[in-house]
C-alpha cells in the first residue's frame, strides 16, 4: 500500500511521521525547506506534561537533553505575590512542563526520523497540485527535483500559510493580532532560578501591562512582553529600555545580561472550517492558530498527532472505516473551537476592557488563575481535552462502573505491570495503536507473577483480550483514582478512557473495542461472529465555526 504523505517538516509533521512508523505504517514527508532549521533562540517550544510525555516516546532524545523542566511557576501583580505553584514529586502542580528552543525540538525528531527506518524527508519540495481519487492522493512538488508522489492519504502539516488547505478550498475564519508580543532571548541571572514567571501590571510601567520569563537552559531566559492593540513598532532601543527596566525592577538593579534573540510574536484565532475533505486531513497550524492568555499553538498540533495517527494506522492497515476517520475532525475540532472561545471570552475581562467584565464574576486572584491556568495547562484554557461526545464512544450499560476518569476524558498516569513482568508509567504504553486493557488488581506487586497470571480473573481476561477485533494490551495496575478491586479499564491508543467495567465482560468489552475502531456489528454494538455495519459517508460539516 502507498505510504501517507506528509506535507511540512515542522514539529507537528515530524511528530506524524514517526507516531505512523510506530504503528508500522511508511510515510513521506515534504520539506519545503532544506531539512535544516536555523537556530532561533528566541523561538521556543513548551509542552505540557502530556505532549512532553508522547515527544519523548517518539524517540526525541533532545527533549531530555536540552529541555529545561521548571522548579516552578510564580504569578505577580503589580509588587505583590498571588500564586506560588512548586513542580515536581513534593510540589502541588504535578509534572513539569518542558521549555526548549523549537529548532532542538525539530532536531531531535529529525535524528529519530532517521533511525525509524519507515520515514522518508524529502526537501526543497514544494506541493503545487493536489488531486484525490478513490484509492489514495497524488501531489505534485516544484522545485530542483519536482515530480509526482502517490500516497494512500495525505496531511496537510504546513503551518498557518497551508497550501494544503487552500488547494482543498478550506475557509479559515477568524480573528488577526488578537495578541502582540515583544519577545527576548537572553542570558543573565533572575532572583527566581529555574523558575517561571508572570508578572501582570508591574510597577515600573515601562514594562508595560504583562511581562512573563521562562527559563531554559545555560542561564537562559525567553522574556515576552505584551503590547498594546494596534502599538507602533519596537524600536531596538525601545526594546532595550524594557530589558534594563524589567530586569532592574526584579532584581534592584539592571544585572549584565547578553541579549541573544529579538522578535515580535503576533497571535492570530483562526479555525478551519473542515479538518478532513476525503483522503486529505489538516493537523496544527494549519488546522488552527491559538496562542492568547498562555495557550500553546504547538501543544494542539500534538494533540491532533495523537489523536489521527492511530486511526490513519488503522485505516492504513485494515482498510478504511469512515465513522474512523471522520472522528478526528469530531473530535478535536469542537475541542479547539472550545478552547479559541474560552480565550476570546475572557480576553475582555483580563486585559482590562469593557464587554464581558460587568457579568464575568471574579476578582484580580480569580483573573491571575485564569491566566495562570492557561500557561500551566489546566482549566478551559489549557487542560487537556476530553471526547465525552465521540462517536467512537460505546453505550452506557449496567456494567460500567464510574471512577474518577470521565468517558473520553485521558487516563491518569498510573504505574503498571506487564504480564512479562516488566513495569512501566500508563502514558508510557501509548502511542503503539493498540487498546490498553488495564487490570485494577490491589496486591498484585505482593505476589510472584506466576501465581497472579493463573489466578483469579487474568485467565479469563487473558482470553477476552486475545479474541478483541483490535490489538490490545492486558496491563495490570494495583489502584486508579476512584476505581474499585477487579475494575478493568478499557483505554483507547491515544491515552482516552472508553470505558470502566465491572470485572471481566468479554462481550461488553469486546462491543466497546469494535466501537473504538468505528465498526460496530448490529445490535448492541459488536460481538465475535457479529457482521460489520455499512459505512456511512462523511458530513461536510459537524461543528459551527469558532466565533
Amino acid at each position: 500500500m502507498d505510504p501517507v504523505i506528509i506535507v511540512g517538516a515542522g514539529p507537528v509533521g515530524l511528530a506524524l511521521a514517526l507516531s505512523l512508523a510506530a504503528q508500522g505504517v511508511p510515510s513521506v514527508v515534504l520539506d519545503e525547506g532544506p531539512g535544516k532549521d536555523e537556530p532561533r533562540p528566541v523561538r521556543t517550544a513548551v509542552l505540557r506534561p502530556d505532549t512532553a510525555a508522547f515527544v519523548a516516546g517518539l524517540g526525541c532524545a533532545t527533549l531530555r537533553d536540552e529541555g529545561a523542566r521548571w522548579v516552578a511557576w510564580r504569578s505577580m501583580r503589580r509588587g505583590q505575590l498571588l500564586r506560588h505553584v512548586a513542580f515536581g514529586e513534593d510540589g502541588d502542580g504535578g509534572p513539569s512542563p518542558v521549555h526548549l528552543p523549537q529548532h532542538a525540538l525539530t532536531r531531535g525528531l529529525r535524528d529519530a526520523i532517521a533511525a525509524s527506518g519507515l520515514v522518508r524527508v524529502v526537501t526543497q519540495s514544494r506541493l503545487d497540485v493536489l488531486e484525490q481519487d478513490a484509492e489514495g492522493v497524488s501531489i505534485h512538488t516544484s522545485g530542483p527535483g519536482g515530480t509526482w508522489w502517490r500516497g494512500s492519504y495525505a496531511v496537510g502539516c504546513d503551518g498557518a500559510r497551508s497550501t494544503v488547505r487552500k488547494l482543498l478550498d478550506i475557509r479559515f475564519a477568524g480573528r488577526t493580532a488578537v495578541e502582540r508580543q515583544a519577545v527576548v532571548a537572553l542570558r543573565t541571572e533572575l532572583p527566581w532560578p529555574g523558575e517561571a514567571l508572570l508578572h501582570r501590571m508591574p510597577p515600573w510601567r515601562a514594562a508595560g501591562d504583562e511581562v512573563t520569563a521562562r527559563p531554559l537552559q545555560d542561564g537562559v531566559w525567553r522574556l515576552d512582553w505584551l503590547l498594546p492593540p494596534r502599538a507602533e513598532l519596537v524600536t531596538p532601543d525601545a526594546l532595550v529600555g524594557r530589558i534594563r527596566d524589567t530586569l532592574a525592577g526584579w532584581c534592584g538593579e539592571t544585572p549584565s545580561y547578553e541579549l541573544l534573540d529579538t522578535g515580535v510574536h503576533t497571535v492570530h484565532h483562526r479555525l478551519a472550517r473542515r479538518w478532513r475533505v476525503r483522503r486529505t486531513f489538516l493537523a496544527g497550524d494549519a488546522a488552527h492558530l491559538l496562542g492568547a492568555l498562555g495557550t500553546q499553538c504547538l501543544d494542539e498540533g500534538l494533540r491532533d498527532v495523537q489523536n489521527l495517527a492511530w486511526k490513519l494506522a488503522d485505516a492504513w492497515h485494515h482498510g478504511a472505516c469512515e465513522v474512523l476517520l471522520d472522528s478526528y475532525q469530531t473530535e478535536r475540532r469542537p475541542a479547539v473551537a472550545a478552547r479559541l472561545r474560552a480565550a476570546d471570552q475572557s480576553l475582555p475581562v483580563l486585559r482590562g476592557g469593557a464587554g464581558l467584565r460587568g457579568w464575568i464574576p471574579g476578582s484580580t486572584r480569580g483573573h491571575d488563575a485564569l491566566v495562570t491556568d492557561g500557561h500551566l495547562g489546566r482549566g478551559p484554557l489549557g487542560a487537556p481535552p476530553a471526547y465525552p461526545h465521540s462517536p467512537l464512544a460505546p453505550q452506557s450499560a449496567e456494567s460500567h462502573v464510574p471512577v474518577q476518569t470521565q468517558p473520553g476524558a485521558p487516563v491518569t498516569d498510573i504505574p503498571i505491570t506487564a504480564p512479562d513482568g516488566s513495569t512501566a508509567a500508563l502514558r508510557d504504553r501509548l502511542g503503539r495503536g493498540r487498546l490498553l486493557v488495564v487490570l485494577v488488581a490491589p496486591g498484585t506487586g505482593v505476589w510472584d507473577r506466576r501465581h497472579w497470571l493463573t489466578a483469579g480473573v487474568m485467565p479469563r481476561l487473558a482470553d477476552a483480550v486475545t479474541a478483541l477485533p483490535m490489538d490490545a494490551e492486558l496491563l495490570v495496575a494495583e489502584d486508579y483514582p476512584g476505581a474499585p478491586a477487579h475494575t478493568v479499564l478499557l483505554v483507547r491508543p491515544d491515552g482516552h478512557l472508553v470505558a470502566a467495567f465491572n470485572g471481566v465482560q468479554p462481550q461488553e468489552l469486546y462491543a466497546a473495542a469494535a466501537t473504538v475502531r468505528g465498526r460496530p456489528g448490529p445490535g448492541e454494538g459488536g460481538a465475535p461472529g457479529g457482521g460489520v455495519e455499512a459505512e456511512r459517508p462523511v458530513p461536510e460539516e459537524r461543528t459551527a465555526d469558532v466565533n
